[in-house]
Formats: C-alpha cells, structure tokens, sequence
C-alpha cells in the first residue's frame, strides 16, 4: 500500500513538473499568448494554492502537531514551520538574479523581433531562466510529493495547481533559446529539463525525510509545504498574472480556483 502511495505521488510530481514542456510546445504553435487567458489561469492557481494551504494542509498539520505534542505546543510548531517553509522558498528566490528570475516571465509576443536583442542575451537569459526554473521547481516537487503521500486528492489539486503555472515558466526558457538558435529541438530539451528538478526535488526530499518521517516531521513539512505555496502564489503567480493581463481577470481567477477548491473539498467529506 504504502508503495503504491509514493508510486502515485511521484507520478502526479512528474505531472507538475515536465508541464513546462506544454509551455515550450505552445510557444512553438502561437505568434502571440493569449494574456487574457494566461492572466485567468494564473490567478486560478493561485486561488487554488492559497485556499488549499489555509483550509486543508495547515488544518491537517496542526491536528498532527496538537495530537504529537499538545495543543499551545502543536499550534505554535504549525504556525513556525508555517513561516519556515516562507523563509525557505523567500531566500532560494533571493540567490536567483532578478533578471534571470522565472518571475520575470515575458510575453511571447514581445520576443517576436529577435533582431531587438543580440543572440547571445537570448541565450543566456534562456539558460538561465532554465536554470532559475530548476531551483524554484524543487521545493515545488517536495511540497507536491508531500500532499501526494498525505491525501492523492489534494495532491492531484497541487498538481494541477502547479502545473498551470509552470507552462508559462516552460515559454520564459524556450523562446529566447529558439531565437537564439534557431533550435526547436534544444529550445524544448532545455525548458523540458528545468521541470525535471520537480521530480528530483520530490525523490531527494523523501530519501533524505524517509528515516526520521514521524507524524511530528511530516505535520511540520506539511505546513511549510503551505507557506511554500501561499509565498509562490503572493510573489509570483499574482504579480505575473497583472503583468500579463487586466487586474479583474487575475482577481476573478483567483476567486474561481478558490470556489473550485473549496466545491472539491466539500465533495470528499
């Protein structure tokens, strides 16, 4: 049983992580993105990553930190692991360039004239969007694996979650490696690669955690998987989704993962 869980959780891991080889693909068969849809996706992940980390995981984990400990102890262990997983994720944001950040996610179409940049800073903002990608990614493998393993149904809606917003990720790597180039194939290998660190992040964390995984370790990497995911939402998927879009498209977004979230939930008690 328990073989078939991480089986699962390591499938829905791979899931998130190689969807940013659908971002290379779309790039490839659209001029321009549709930024009215990629704003609504994006705010629909958030909504779905936010709400799932305040009304599912945080609550699973302080039920496992009251019950290992008691009830001020469990609280406090909930709230700091909480804020632990923003640290976390907050000083692997900082070691990436900002110019280099995945949060920096272009439009497609305003890297249509190639001619507007030399080839070599296509290059390397490429190469180093796949390798920002890569660092983001593995905390997002560890948080998705986690979820997973706990309960397959919230681990299916992460995934989901994470997936949407890595598509856009998968079109910051592959577009200026393709102008650059002239390299479809290595355009697509490159933003095919970053996502794998999804999986490599999942397995290592669980190799590394597996030998001290009581319900003490996994209801405190349970709620930094939470603060995680609201920090990737809040600093990432929002600020990109106004960027790339109408304000009310993200804000309505976010609401509808949320209600979607929640209607899911409702339907598994």
């Amino acid at each position: 049983m328990e073989g078939n869980s991480v089986l699962i959780a390591f499938g829905l891991t791979i899931f998130a992580g190689l969807s940013t080889g659908i971002g290379s693909a779309l790039a490839f068969f659209t001029k321009r993105t549709n930024p009215k849809f990629l704003t609504a996706s994006l705010g629909f992940s958030a909504g779905v990553m936010i709400y799932i980390s305040f009304a599912e995981i945080l609550v699973k984990a302080k039920e496992v930190m009251i019950k290992g400990s008691n009830e001020i102890m469990g609280n406090w262990l909930t709230v700091g692991a909480f804020f632990t997983g923003i640290a976390i994720i907050a000083l692997i944001d900082k070691m990436v360039p900002s110019y280099e950040n995945p949060h920096e996610i272009h439009d497609v179409s305003e890297l249509e004239n190639p001619s507007d940049i030399k080839d070599k800073k296509l290059m390397r903002m490429g190469m180093f969007s796949a390798l920002a990608i890569a660092i983001h990614n593995f905390p997002e493998g560890i948080a998705t694996f986690t979820a997973a393993l706990t309960d397959p149904n919230l681990g299916v809606a992460i995934a989901v979650a994470i997936a949407i917003h890595n598509i856009p990720e998968g079109i910051a790597v592959s577009i200026p490696i393709f102008y650059a180039t002239g390299d479809k194939k290595m355009a697509f290998f490159y933003s095919f690669l970053s996502g794998l660190s999804e999986p490599v992040g999942a397995l290592i964390g669980y190799l590394i955690l597996r030998p001290f995984m009581g319900p003490m370790v996994f209801g405190f990497l349970f709620a930094s998987v939470a603060g995680i995911m609201v920090f990737i939402s809040l600093d990432e998927l929002l600020p990109t989704a106004e960027e790339y879009g109408e304000h009310h498209i993200s804000i309505w977004g976010l609401i509808a993962g949320m209600a979607v979230m929640a209607l899911s939930l409702l339907l598994f008690i």
